[in-house]
């Protein structure tokens, strides 16, 4: 059985980004389109709205069904851009699943097929920091509309800055504190070692340092849109961070998530001991946090997604269903199932399904 399509050669298409071919505008009944495309042309069922193109009508033979993998790339990306992501990552395109109008911007979602996912993976993470776009290639995932679980580290993932580091500063020891995160983050260092180290440098500081940090702390960009809307459809929303709790708690009660899990700074008399009281939240204490979560709220696992950006991070997006590096390390987009690195954290919406 043959498929009726339109047939634009790719020399139209060359210079133009997917919205100024593609309707952005589809009726949603038409999903998924049929779509086919190489170097020659690019191939779409009759009913896709196409925008001043005189496409010559095709027939092709009966294609495989809609993989369960998807490659998400935004409106603005071009076709040259598009057939050597296909091309480069090993890539067959056989259908338009959504086009998805999120955050003010608009997103397309294309079932592939391909060999080996994590090479194809890997090799879209080399494309998309190269040529600074964002992009995607997920296998079965997690939706938005339905309510899942969602647990972010805090600094330099849900706040621009590391928590402790701004304290040292304030304590007059910022650049060895600083140095000391820098190789935890590169998973240089034994995490709880390296947060005991540095821990001990603020013996003796007033406690309102902490205050002073906390009062200026600036949010991530995309953090509340992000929140807003997952909370329209149910998502649980938490923080599981090697900080500490005076600040996690603090972003807990400004942005209502539903869990805050830290380190607890010693304070005696008005001042840090320089300890953390407890167990240390290191890699593993995150993965069960979220772990912890998806059983407490009776999730699906497909809709569980951890999102970080260092070495201490990736027990828990390993552990997750969907994990997210964001303006990640090297070591962390090495393993992650994507990545944002260059957008705010709303980007998420859009890897969503």
């Amino acid at each position: 059985m043959s498929i009726a399509v339109n047939e634009i050669s790719f020399n139209q298409l060359q210079p133009q980004t997917l919205a100024e071919c593609i309707s952005i505008t589809q009726q949603p009944d038409i999903f998924p389109i049929t779509c086919q495309f190489n170097e020659t042309s690019l191939k779409l069922s009759q009913q896709c709205q196409l925008i001043n193109k005189k496409p010559i009508k095709a027939t092709i033979p009966s294609i495989p069904d809609t993989s369960e993998i998807e490659l998400v790339l935004f409106s603005d990306v071009t076709f040259q851009q598009l057939l050597n992501i296909s091309q480069q990552c090993e890539l067959e395109i056989t259908a338009i699943t959504a086009i998805n109008h999120r955050n003010s911007l608009v997103s397309l979602r294309f079932s592939v097929l391909c060999t080996n996912i994590e090479t194809s993976k890997a090799q879209l993470a080399n494309i998309a920091l190269t040529h600074k776009i964002e992009a995607a290639l997920i296998k079965n995932a997690p939706k938005l509309h339905q309510a899942g679980v969602l647990v972010m580290d805090m600094d330099s993932t849900t706040i621009e800055i590391e928590c402790i580091d701004e304290i040292a500063a304030l304590a007059g020891v910022g650049e060895e504190v600083a140095a000391v995160t820098e190789q935890a983050m590169l998973g240089e260092l034994d995490f709880a070692q390296s947060l005991h180290q540095r821990v001990s440098k603020l013996v003796g500081s007033h406690e309102n340092i902490l205050a002073e940090v906390a009062k200026k702390i600036p949010l991530m960009n995309g953090l509340e849109t992000l929140i807003t809307e997952l909370k329209k459809y149910q998502w649980r929303i938490a923080i599981a961070s090697g900080g500490f709790t005076y600040f996690a708690d603090h972003l807990k009660d400004l942005l209502l998530l539903d869990h805050a899990h830290a380190n607890v700074l010693e304070i005696i008399d008005n001042k840090l001991t320089g300890k953390v009281l407890g167990d240390v939240v290191d890699a593993q204490a995150k993965a069960d946090c979220l772990l912890s979560l998806q059983k407490q709220y009776q999730l699906p696992f497909q809709q569980t997604v951890a999102m970080g950006d260092g070495a201490n991070d990736l027990i828990m997006m390993n552990a997750a269903h969907f994990g997210v590096a964001f303006h990640a390390k090297p070591i962390v987009l090495k393993q992650a199932d994507s990545a944002i690195n260059f957008s705010g954290l709303d980007c998420l919406i859009h890897w969503l399904a």
